[in-house]
């Protein structure tokens, strides 16, 4: 089939270039012609393993390629997705859906007869019936159809999720759509991915109601994290215990400094808010990002508590800064407020990523960046693990002793045995933990 995938950002790059690599002739529309020009020269916008092999290998083939012209992308095109951004709007929390909705006024000039138009980016309850109505009054002769297909992919490991999916969700009343968009996913059938057919609405409510409950279980084990740590039992075994109950499930129950993304923060609070317009609160999200919010400051008290409450003048060595491993991704990172919070308190910062740097120093201000993560920890008083990539899971404890001011390591991933770590002569500070003598 032609698709047209409005925006070339990272729901749109992953998704478009998964359709292409199914078989279907895919054009990736982007208004950034710097990032189009980029793309066309094999270089990737967003650091995501497995994209850009997968994109030089259909763009080779020629079943992928990027555009800035929409008209001319979208006047051949079967189906349109739209996959712009939805960030939340500054000032109030909802989903700014300003790219959304110009989006459909762009292409309602020039989509064909009886093209479909999909939804793929995160929205709120009733964005489809604006985005139908914005059609159809831009071109009423339009026969088109509009479907909500929510993305459900993680960073990281979005081109897995793509291609095998928990499920799919397709949201439209309409029979034509709903044989396209089967069309469209019928590659999948073989991996035999289950396809939820409902109405619009409800499509687009899943997508908040599924972030909302992960981000839920997050915050969670959090709260019951900070509640073993002062009674003296381990939040790790905790979550292993109630994790084999099948009703409850072992993933998303990671004690750790809290969630962060370009998903679960916006995305409940998006959720919040439509609650609050329709008059039927969700008070558990809501307590939730309140939450949450108030731990990703309060991990730095953690660092300061093995120092007697005091880390004026210390030398704080930051591990990870990104929200998660395998992406450079820092919005809402855990690791923004927490390095706010270690600088107030008068302690110098230093910082190392393995693929976050770039998008580190458009952050942080009057932090030492560094190239790997011994450099980082040189002179140091302490060391913290905010993300837990892999390379930082077997350091050199006996090097790391011998080169930190002071043997100190908070981990806020619980990735080290207290028991080893202490061996080496640190004093180890994790989460949910019992904890060592304050040094």
């Amino acid at each position: 089939m032609r698709i047209a995938m409005i925006g070339a950002g990272y729901v749109g790059l992953v998704s478009g270039a998964c359709f292409s690599d199914f078989g279907h002739q895919v054009v990736c529309i982007d208004s950034n012609a710097e990032k189009v020009a980029t793309l066309k020269n094999g270089e990737m916008p967003i650091h995501e393993p497995g994209l850009a092999e997968l994109v030089a290998r259909n763009v080779g083939q020629g079943r992928l390629s990027f555009a800035s012209d929409l008209k001319s992308a979208v006047s051949g095109a079967e189906v349109v997705f739209i996959a712009v951004g939805t960030p939340s709007r500054r000032g109030d929390g909802h989903a700014d859906l300003s790219y959304v909705y110009a989006a459909a006024r762009e292409i309602a000039e020039v989509l064909p007869e009886k093209a479909v138009v999909v939804t793929k980016s995160t929205v709120p309850v009733g964005t489809g019936d604006e985005v139908e109505r914005i059609i159809r009054e831009e071109n009423p002769a339009a026969t088109v159809a509009v479907v909500s297909n929510p993305e459900f992919l993680r960073e990281g490991a979005a081109i897995r999720d793509f291609k095998h999916p928990d499920r799919i969700v397709i949201g439209t009343d309409d029979a034509r759509a709903r044989s396209v968009m089967a069309e469209v996913y019928r590659p999948l059938h073989l991996n035999a991915s289950p396809i939820l057919y409902t109405d619009r609405r409800t499509a687009e409510l899943t997508k908040y109601a599924a972030n909302s409950f992960l981000a839920t279980k997050i915050a969670f084990i959090n709260e019951i994290a900070d509640l073993a740590e002062k009674v003296g039992a381990n939040v790790q075994e905790v979550a292993h215990g109630i994790g084999l109950d099948n009703r409850i499930g072992q993933k998303f129950l990671h004690a750790g400094p809290g969630f962060g993304g370009s998903c679960f923060p916006k995305d409940a609070m998006a959720l919040i808010k439509t609650g609050q317009d329709n008059e039927s609160p969700v008070r558990i999200v809501e307590t939730v990002v309140a939450v949450n919010d108030q731990r990703k400051r309060a991990m730095a008290r953690k660092v300061a508590n093995a120092f007697g409450g005091n880390i004026r003048g210390k030398q704080i060595a930051v591990l990870g800064v990104t929200f998660k491993p395998d992406t450079d991704d820092m919005r809402d990172a855990p690791s923004i407020p927490l390095v706010t919070a270690l600088q107030d308190m008068g302690a110098e910062v230093r910082i190392f990523d393995p693929v976050g740097m770039e998008q580190a120093k458009k952050v942080f201000e009057n932090v030492t960046f560094c190239d790997n993560a011994y450099r980082c920890a040189k002179g140091c008083h302490a060391l913290v693990i905010v993300t837990e990539w892999e390379q930082f899971r077997a350091l050199d404890l006996k090097e790391l002793s011998t080169i930190m001011a002071c043997p100190v390591i908070v981990d806020l991933r619980n990735i080290y045995s207290p028991v080893e770590v202490e061996r080496n002569g640190f004093l180890y500070c994790g989460v949910g933990r019992p904890k060592s003598v304050a040094y």
